[in-house]
Order: C-alpha cells, then sequence, then structure tokens
C-alpha cells in the first residue's frame, strides 16, 4: 500500500503521509495557486502539478527530489496556426444553437496527466487538446490526429474545415466554452491503446499511439437531447477508469447517469440505480484486479450538486451494477455538503481515498467498508492520487 497521498487542491499542493500508523496532511508546494491536478510519473518518479494560476494562467511544475523543491517544468504551448471551433452556448437540448466560430487555441487548463509504460508523458487541456511528450516532459506537442478530428470539424491548420462540430464546451475554465480533454486511461498491455474522455464529445480510442482515432459512445444516453443514443448526442462523461488488471473493463460518470463497458469502451451499458442514490456524480475508482468492482461517490443532481439528501457515502458494486451497496460507516450522516470533483477519488489496492470541496479528505483502508477523516480545512480538493 502506498503510504502518500497527493492532493491538488484550490490553493496548494499538499502531502497525505502515514507516520507512525497515523495520517497526517502537510503542505507541499505551490502555496496560494490553484492546482488541478498532482501525480507521479512511475517511469522516472518525478512528481508534476498541473497549476493553474489566476495571474499567470496555466502553468506545469514537477520536483525530481520527492516534493522538497518544485521548479517550473518545460511548459505547453498550441503550435502556430491551431485554431479550433468554438460552439455556440449549449441550448435545453444539451447542444448549442447557432454556428460555431472560429478560434485560435489558447491554453485554458491543464487538466489531467497520465503515464504510459514506453516513457511517454499525456496531457489533457481545455480546450480539448491531448499533447504528448517522448522526452520525459522536456518538449510536448499536440497530437493533431485528435485536434483535426472530423467530428471536430476537421484541420483548421490548413483551412477552415467542415463549418461544423460535434464537440461541445465545458464551464470548466473562464474564458470560453471550450471542450475539455480530462481522462487519459491507458492499457497496461499495449501503451498504443489510449481513450480519452471529453466534456462534451464522449470517449475516443487510439491503437496506434495517437495516429488514429475512433468514436466509443455507443450505449451512452443524452437524455436531454433530442436524439438521446445517437453517437453525437452531447455525451458528457464526467471521468473515466479502468481496471489495471482487467483493462478491458472501463467505468464513467456521466452526466446521465453511471455507465460500464467490459469490451474496451466498444459499448457502454447505463447501471445507474437512482433508487439507491447512484446515478450522478464525478469520480469513479475501479478495482485493480477485479473488472467489475466499482466505487463511486454519489451527489444528487447537476442542478444541485450536493450530497444525497446532505448525507456523504460512497457506492460500491462488485457485480459490474447490477446492484449497489451503500458504504457510510465514518461519514457525516447529516448535514453534510461535499462535493467530489472527478479526479478527487483514488485507489491503491484496497486502500481508497477521496477528498472534497469543502477541504475533507477521507481515506478507506478496507475497500470502503470504513472511512477517516485524515485531513480537515483544507482548501477545495481538486485532486487525489496516490503516490
Amino acid at each position: 500500500m502506498s503510504q502518500r497521498i497527493l492532493v491538488g487542491t484550490r490553493k496548494g499542493t499538499f502531502f497525505v503521509e502515514k507516520v507512525n500508523g497515523r495520517w497526517k496532511p502537510r503542505l507541499a508546494g505551490h502555496i496560494g495557486a490553484g492546482v488541478n491536478f498532482v501525480a507521479r510519473d512511475p517511469n522516472t518518479r518525478t512528481l508534476w502539478a498541473a497549476l493553474g494560476h489566476g495571474h499567470w494562467g496555466a502553468k506545469l511544475s514537477s520536483s525530481r527530489d520527492d516534493g522538497a523543491t518544485w521548479k517550473d517544468a518545460p511548459q505547453i504551448r498550441y503550435p502556430e496556426g491551431a485554431r479550433h471551433f468554438l460552439p455556440p452556448p449549449p441550448s435545453e437540448t444539451g447542444e448549442g444553437e447557432g454556428a460555431p466560430t472560429i478560434k485560435d487555441a489558447t491554453l485554458l487548463k491543464l487538466w489531467c496527466m497520465n503515464f504510459g509504460g514506453d516513457g511517454r508523458i499525456w496531457v489533457g487541456t481545455i480546450p480539448g487538446g491531448l499533447f504528448m511528450s517522448e522526452d520525459g516532459g522536456a518538449t510536448f506537442e499536440l497530437n493533431r490526429a485528435l485536434w483535426n478530428h472530423e467530428s471536430r470539424g476537421g484541420d483548421l491548420f490548413s483551412g477552415d474545415g467542415t463549418g461544423t462540430t460535434r464537440w461541445y464546451g465545458t464551464p470548466a475554465a473562464e474564458g470560453e466554452f471550450a471542450p475539455g480533454l480530462h481522462s487519459i486511461e491507458i492499457d497496461p498491455r499495449d501503451p498504443r491503446r489510449i481513450w480519452v474522455a471529453i466534456s462534451t464529445a464522449g470517449v475516443f480510442e487510439t491503437r496506434d499511439g495517437g495516429e488514429s482515432w475512433e468514436v466509443r459512445n455507443q450505449g451512452l444516453v443524452m437524455e436531454y437531447a433530442p436524439n438521446p443514443e445517437d453517437t453525437w448526442a452531447g455525451h458528457d462523461p464526467h471521468a473515466i477508469a479502468l481496471c489495471p488488471g482487467q483493462p478491458d473493463h472501463l467505468w464513467q460518470q456521466n452526466h446521465c447517469g453511471v455507465f460500464y463497458s467490459e469490451n474496451g469502451a466498444a459499448s457502454w451499458k447505463k447501471v445507474s440505480s437512482p433508487g439507491d442514490g447512484v446515478h450522478f456524480g464525478f469520480p469513479v475508482a475501479v478495482d485493480p484486479k477485479d473488472g467489475r468492482t466499482a466505487w463511486l461517490v454519489p451527489g444528487k443532481s447537476d442542478a444541485q450538486r450536493v450530497t444525497v439528501d446532505g448525507s456523504l457515502f460512497v457506492a460500491r458494486t462488485t457485480d459490474g451494477g447490477e446492484s449497489w451497496t451503500a458504504l457510510r460507516k465514518g461519514l457525516p450522516a447529516e448535514l453534510a455538503y461535499d462535493v467530489v470533483y472527478r479526479h478527487a477519488f483514488h485507489n491503491a489496492g484496497d486502500t481508497l481515498a477521496f477528498g472534497s470541496t469543502t477541504g475533507n479528505l477521507y481515506v478507506s483502508e478496507d475497500r470502503g467498508e470504513s472511512w477517516e477523516g485524515v485531513a480537515h480545512h483544507l482548501p477545495p480538493v481538486y485532486s487525489v492520487r496516490f503516490g
């Protein structure tokens, strides 16, 4: 079991470490800065932090001495000529009304990172860019195959594309209603096979290291759209996660429910259980060996982003979403209004941890059967990763 939890918050990076049998938090860097994501590269042991400065904007920071010091890393920039269609604001159908406009690409947010077994580093951004480094983070390059995908309007480097886009926006960054790439999952058997999730466009898969991409939205339902099961109905996965031991098993918390795939995202099955309070939410954690076992932290609804009836609980399934169990021991049963963001729940073996917008961090060392509050009064938590 990892003895350290990396926590990215609205006002800094924190480490929560187990010392003499007790979890203790400490400030580890970036004081006062928004930290959207913190993770360790297992290939080099380098720590990475994706920052969102209110004044300086989005920046990468890294540490090669286990967090003792942090330095500005080589920065991610869109190449000259990178443009995208900026969709119109959403309507009641979930899609925008009116024609999209062409916008020069500006980095608004560094949203997530992941690390392949081949040493590559992948970064997702708003406005919907996927960047890759093959040299340990010394340089990053935009993946043009996904950026120029026909569903997004084609190649705007060399012309004005098709004039249409099926990628809609997310309110997760200030400035413009642009798409956001928030999830990157890499097949541990083959680092060239990667799934990404985009708000709002759905799930895409590559089997050739990003040279080509296929949409993987079959079975998803966008209940607000005229054709809810259409491939391009404005599908909005909030987060996707896979089982390392059975990588064809993937899960997602979606704007319109919980979805599960056991065939590598070739198709999805809706496994929400509204009667158990399992339908809306953001994060998902998957058992490292059993792809049918997953945990969620449910929320009430998009309109009411609070806990279900003021009670904080974790929902667990062991049968691929056929049934759900509410795990509440050690969690507040009333007057709790924590919201858990899409990157703020993680697991390592039988140990799970999640942090909330109210600055609480909870840990379970028995697969969710019981929970302990190990940090309180932190800034709002954006990211939780073992490392």
